[in-house]
């Protein structure tokens, strides 16, 4: 079977201290089909010299202002002229170097539209602050405030050509309106890879201050409301809560 063709997607900004560790382990990626794209917001440190200084091992990079990282990842999807995509922000990097050999792996032997894995939260000096270990989904799950981990979530391109792109209008629950679009609303097929395959350093968007995470919950409401969770105030309730276990 011929391989299929992984874009993956890089999102930066002003991310100096992290953009090294992201690509060096993309690099590192023994998967032998892929088109790694890099959308930096303006960064204003010394971010797009270290980017431009890996140029060889990457596709497509653009450096321009935008509206955020959801609508950076949109360009990027855009940009992407693979058949499978995924995201690996400037502060995460990847734990193994056959994670995207595995991927399309699942994707070629379990006859399914997305896959997602496992990861671990870490401080800035790698220690484990959490672990996200996902099991695998059954229908009606978002309902009790289930989600899969974003940076471990690879889709088919047609999805998102079919199903849209992120929504700009779900701040930072832009990325579980998607996944809760794709998979609970539409049902696409969703195989889950149990392995862990990615580290993400903690201090995402949504979680900066205590405003910032009622801002979060609000938008979490709205996407749970729009695409058919039963009962959207306990999904609020109970996604959070989830969380609770990561940390044993």
């Amino acid at each position: 079977m011929q391989n299929l063709k992984i874009s993956l997607i890089t999102v930066t900004r002003n991310a100096e201290k992290t953009i090294s560790r992201c690509i060096d382990s993309v690099i590192a990626q023994t998967y032998p089909d892929i088109e790694y794209i890099v959308i930096d917001g303006a960064s204003s440190d010394n971010t797009i010299q270290i980017i431009e200084s890996y140029k060889l091992h990457i596709s497509f990079f653009v450096s321009e202002s935008d509206l955020g990282i959801y609508d950076a990842i949109n360009k990027g999807i855009n940009a992407a002229t693979g058949d499978i995509i995924g995201i690996l922000n400037a502060d995460d990097f990847f734990v193994y170097i056959d994670v995207l050999s595995d991927i399309a792996e699942a994707f070629k032997t379990q006859n399914t539209d997305a896959v997602y894995a496992d990861l671990n939260y870490i401080n800035p000096n790698g220690s484990i602050i959490r672990k996200w270990r996902s099991g695998t989904y059954k229908q009606g799950f978002f309902n009790w405030g289930w989600m899969p981990p974003h940076p471990t979530f690879y889709a088919k391109k047609s999805l998102f050509e079919n199903l849209g792109l992120y929504d700009l209008n779900y701040g930072s629950a832009a990325d579980y309106e998607l996944m809760v679009r794709f998979i609970h609303l539409k049902g696409v097929r969703l195989a889950y890879l149990n392995k862990l395959i990615v580290n993400m350093q903690i201090g995402g968007i949504s979680n900066k201050n205590g405003f910032a995470r009622l801002r979060a919950w609000n938008f979490d409401y709205r996407a749970m409301k729009k695409n058919g969770i039963r009962y959207p105030l306990v999904g609020v309730i109970f996604k959070p809560l989830r969380k609770v276990f990561q940390y044993v």
